[in-house]
């Protein structure tokens, strides 16, 4: 690993990241991993392994990125397992990408330097207070992502190498100037066209439909008439929210008394280090900052940590649990005080104590408010879950009716109006409320009334106990009930049939040199010419741009449909050269040679994949 790394991994400042990332591993549950270790990988890529700690750490890090875009859907997603296998799947995948550009990358000699992992590192934004890299912020940004500063520079210069390696297929794609001119041309090609319509409506007002012909249409196309299924609910609504009362002092009191450890801030205390690989080194330091030198200046000149070196050896403000030992016992007291040679296990120390916060709990008076909130909130979830129960038994009890649940809940059971799947009413559009509804099984037979539902709870505060009181299931509509609309279809779909016909003759009456009697006798004529561009999505300009180019002084024609389906008889006029401007060509360029790219570097990937010897650890067969 990089040289300025190595010096990374044995800084006092990781030691205290790594302390602090242990810390919130202890706390939530997860240190047995930790401690308990695992010989088994998740791959081995061409013989690199991908450990099954890289495996989960990514693993973890893409769920929490899903969980952040995608939000309450996410616990969806999450509950479904074959998703959640998927997203493991390609997880792996992207890693063993990463390892197998890596190693293509190595083998063309590219690589990135200490130097611009650093550079990177320190001109990165978010890492940045007032234009100026913050150590502090870093740290912390660095912890949150539940990544080492090693483990973040390692993945920078992963990164960095990927991107060095995509540039450089990217750079092999060019296009020759004569091309370039040539595609521009073609691009910005005009055409100027003139139309003639036959309106589908107006031939549709003058068509006929038989019975014959609307119950054949019928027949034919029942399964476009179906009434989907529909439901009549009433259902009982619990809230949380609407059962807080007030609070006492009394019960504020004795909540601040039980919790005191919330409102205490434990004391703080804030270090400069300089930190070195010999003892000479450290009490070389130590010798100037006894003569009066400054302990920054000293720290940015000689401190071997590369991190708190840039920031004077400032350390930061440090709590008991995540102050390494070596500071504990370095008996400083005082501010300002210096600790003579410290041995470490990163080295030698020279320290100071610049300043201590002492515990400190906020006065009942300053939190009184969020403990009322606090207080009422759990009374009224307290008196929420009893009612739950009570409003359970009593539906379960009596499986004729709401009527022993509305008594226990001491309101009216709401009865909702017809609606399907597509019409959920709001105040019942939660997935677990629809799931019971659609799921069939609260239905009784032939659509009767059948049983109460359990207690579905939604968000933890909320509940509901359904019943179907109608049901009318999915059927086709009787003919009566949609013959108009296959009135109106039959003579729309004639219409079309005639059009199509009549355009057809005008078509070969225009080209035979016979337009102007053939228009006269259709009752149409040619609009005002319109000029077209190659760039237009409607279907009137993908049909001109597919017409043969006009000869002197004799359009083309061509037949086409407009955005409302009208049946339309195109007369090409004239094509038009068109001129692209410099910047525009150049962004096309650039847009076609990234694609190629593209394709290029999929290609790639694709063959260092069917070449690669890949295979997969225990762990990940298992769960497979």
């Amino acid at each position: 690993m990089m040289d300025s790394l190595r010096t990374a991994a044995n800084s006092l400042v990781l030691k205290i990241i790594f302390g602090i990332i242990i810390l919130s591993f202890i706390l939530t549950g997860v240190s047995g991993y930790l401690i308990g270790g695992s010989a088994n990988y998740a791959a081995q890529v061409n013989g690199q392994e991908i450990s099954r700690g890289q495996f989960e750490n990514a693993f973890a890090g893409e769920r929490n990125r899903m969980q952040q875009q995608l939000g309450e859907q996410f616990s969806e997603l999450a509950a479904n397992e074959g998703y959640m296998k998927t997203l493991r799947q390609q997880t792996l995948n992207r890693l063993i990408d990463e390892a197998l550009m890596d190693q293509y990358a190595k083998d063309l000699g590219l690589g990135i330097s200490d130097d611009q992992v650093k550079s990177v590192i320190f001109s990165t934004a978010a890492f940045q207070t007032d234009g100026k890299f913050d150590n502090n912020r870093y740290n912390a940004i660095v912890s949150q992502m539940g990544m080492t500063a090693d483990q973040y520079a390692q993945a920078l210069r992963n990164q960095l190498t990927t991107q060095q390696l995509i540039n450089a297929v990217v750079g092999t794609d060019f296009m020759l100037k004569g091309e370039t001119d040539e595609l521009a041309a073609l691009v910005s090609q005009q055409r100027v066209v003139r139309e003639a319509t036959f309106d589908v409506n107006v031939l549709a007002a003058k068509q006929q439909a038989s019975d014959e012909e609307v119950n054949s249409y019928y027949e034919q196309n029942k399964s476009n008439f179906m009434a989907p299924e529909q439901f009549r609910v009433s259902y009982i609504k619990l809230d949380a929210a609407a059962m807080q009362s007030d609070v006492s002092d009394a019960d504020i009191q004795s909540y601040y008394d039980q919790h005191q450890d919330q409102f205490t801030q434990p004391q703080r205390n804030r270090f400069s280090v300089i930190q070195t690989k010999t003892e000479a080194d450290a009490k070389a330091a130590l010798d100037e900052l006894n003569k009066g030198a400054d302990f920054a200046t000293v720290a940015k000149e000689k401190s071997t940590d590369i991190i708190s070196a840039k920031n004077g050896g400032d350390m930061g403000w440090l709590e008991d649990a995540t102050t390494p030992e070596e500071l504990k016992n370095a008996g400083l007291k005082e501010k300002g005080q210096l600790s003579g040679v410290i041995k470490s296990s990163v080295g030698f120390l020279v320290a100071r104590l610049d300043d201590v916060q002492p515990a400190k709990t906020k006065p009942l008076t300053e939190v009184r408010d969020d403990i009322a909130a606090k207080v009422k909130q759990e009374k009224a979830l307290d008196a929420y879950y009893a009612l739950q129960q009570k409003v359970s038994d009593a539906a379960s009890n009596d499986n004729e009716s709401l009527a022993g649940a509305e008594q226990v809940a001491g309101v009216k059971a709401v009865e909702t109006g017809w609606f399907g799947q597509d019409s959920l009413p709001e105040e019942l559009n939660f997935k677990p409320v629809s799931d019971a509804i659609f799921n069939g099984s609260l239905v009784g037979e032939n659509g009767t009334p059948g049983s109460n539902s359990d207690i579905i709870t939604v968000d933890g505060d909320r509940a509901f106990v359904l019943r179907v009181s109608e049901h009318k299931p999915e059927a086709i509509k009787p003919l009566d009930a949609v013959k108009d609309q296959i009135v109106a279809l039959v003579k729309h779909n004639k219409a079309v049939q005639q059009a199509k016909l009549d355009a057809d003759k005008l078509l070969a009456e225009l080209k035979a040199g016979k337009g102007d009697e053939a228009l006269k006798a259709a009752g149409l004529s040619f609009g005002t010419p319109k000029t077209l561009s190659r760039t237009g999505q409607d279907p009137i300009s993908q049909a001109a741009f597919a017409l043969s180019q006009p000869a002197k002084d004799k359009p083309s024609f061509g037949i086409a449909n407009d955005m409302q389906g009208n049946v339309v008889v195109l007369a090409l006029d004239e094509v038009k050269a068109g001129t692209m401007p410099e910047e525009q060509k150049s962004a096309m360029v650039k847009g076609i040679t990234q694609n190629n790219a593209q394709i290029a570097f999929e290609a790639l990937m694709s063959n260092l994949r069917k070449e690669a010897k890949i295979k997969l650890g225990d762990i990940i067969t298992q769960q497979q």
